[in-house]
């Protein structure tokens, strides 16, 4: 009996941490101007960050050598439908918010370089700057 009362145990503290990591709070974009929502956290396309001014060239360096881990200033997405110039055929080009046209950020099918340094590719990238982040 008491090998029982332990199985159920363990059961139920399994099942609790599975309604725990159900829990999390899932983030949001939103476009700052208008409020409609770009992106959500499902669509987030994860990249490893790289090792910030070293992975520049020469030209695009700032003289500031920080110790820190590089913060990126954009996440990058899968193509979702609201990004017309992706729709249309283009390579390149910059990404605007279907409700009020605001430049959210820019596309590149053959990749481009996060703040980070690290390269992404294919790149859809949407600048933090110009998005909320909200939890629901």
């Amino acid at each position: 009996m008491s090998t029982q009362v332990a199985s159920t145990m363990e059961l139920e503290v399994s099942n609790q941490a599975d309604v725990e990591s159900e829990v999390k709070p899932q983030m949001i974009y939103r476009c700052k101007k208008c409020r409609r929502i770009v992106a959500s956290q499902d669509n987030i396309v994860s990249h490893e960050r790289g090792e910030g001014q070293k992975c520049f060239k020469w030209k695009k360096r700032t003289g500031d050598a920080t110790n820190g881990p590089p913060e990126c200033s954009s996440i990058f997405v899968e193509p979702m439908k609201w990004m017309q110039a992706v729709e249309e055929g283009n390579v390149e080009q910059k990404l605007q918010c279907i409700g009020c046209n605001a430049r959210l950020g820019s596309f590149n099918w053959a990749g481009m370089q996060c703040s980070c340094g690290a390269w992404v590719n294919p790149a859809f990238q949407l600048h933090k700057s110009r998005m909320d982040e909200c939890r629901f």
